[in-house]
């Protein structure tokens, strides 16, 4: 069974001993139950992870012996996905599953058909339940490079991200290019772009378009925009060969 992964940070990974406390060393002693002997990893979700056993527990901490240390480089080429505000805690599925998958950042985008807009009063509360989202799918998939959740952006926003990156795609249904024949640089960032439960509009099509955007359709069948996203995610991770 493999150990569980709890965050700390850079500095304290960086000696060869680390109290974990907080509410991670919280969790790992009066959650997860964790005693002297046991292995341990821990990661600063930037790439560095210490293999670690611990020595000693108490009721909100717990003391570890680091055994080895492993740096995990940048993945290239970088995929980011942008995903439209699904209804719900659809929002949460998508960034637990993409995490899991392995996808680099995650940008939530107000779309012009979005079912649910985050209001400026709740955006910060919303935006950090997909950032608590995201650690705690990392840690679960063992993640030492954890995915960055950006703020919310908006149409030209994305446009942006569309133009600056080696490669951008937008899925849409109407698409003849299917995603699979997609031939992915071998570095620089991917950008994709998952649309909303509505579907994205003839101006933002236009718009992705102009900034350099391919439309390409992901299959046969039309997902959820909470499952799209993965689904592609895993496409074109396994044709960049990081899968």
């Amino acid at each position: 069974m493999s150990p569980p992964v709890f965050l700390a940070g850079t500095a304290a990974l960086e000696g060869d001993r680390v109290v974990l406390d907080g509410a991670e060393g919280r969790h790992a002693a009066s959650v997860r139950r964790l005693r002297p002997g046991e292995r341990v990893d821990l990661t600063d979700g930037a790439g560095l992870l210490a293999e670690c056993v611990v020595t000693a527990a108490d009721r909100a901490s717990l003391t570890l012996d680091v055994l080895a240390r492993h740096r995990e480089a940048p993945p290239s080429p970088r995929l980011v996905v942008v995903q439209a505000l699904p209804k719900g805690d659809r929002g949460e599925l998508a960034v637990e599953t993409m995490t899991e998958a392995g996808v680099d950042e995650i940008v939530p985008w107000s779309a012009a058909r979005c079912v649910t807009q985050w209001r400026p009063e709740r955006r910060e509360k919303a935006l950090g339940r997909w950032r608590s989202t995201a650690r705690e799918a990392g840690k679960q998939a063992r993640r030492s490079r954890l995915p960055d959740v950006a703020g919310l952006a908006s149409t030209a926003d994305v446009a942006e991200r569309i133009a600056a990156a080696s490669l951008a795609l937008v899925l849409h249904e109407e698409a003849e290019a299917p995603l699979s024949a997609v031939e992915p640089p071998a570095d620089g960032e991917i950008v994709l772009v998952v649309g909303p439960e509505g579907g994205i509009t003839a101006e933002e099509l236009e718009r992705f378009a102009a900034a350099g955007g391919r439309a390409t359709r992901l299959g046969p069948t039309v997902l959820r925009t909470s499952t799209a996203g993965v689904a592609a995610a895993a496409v074109l991770l396994a044709a960049t060969g990081r899968w």
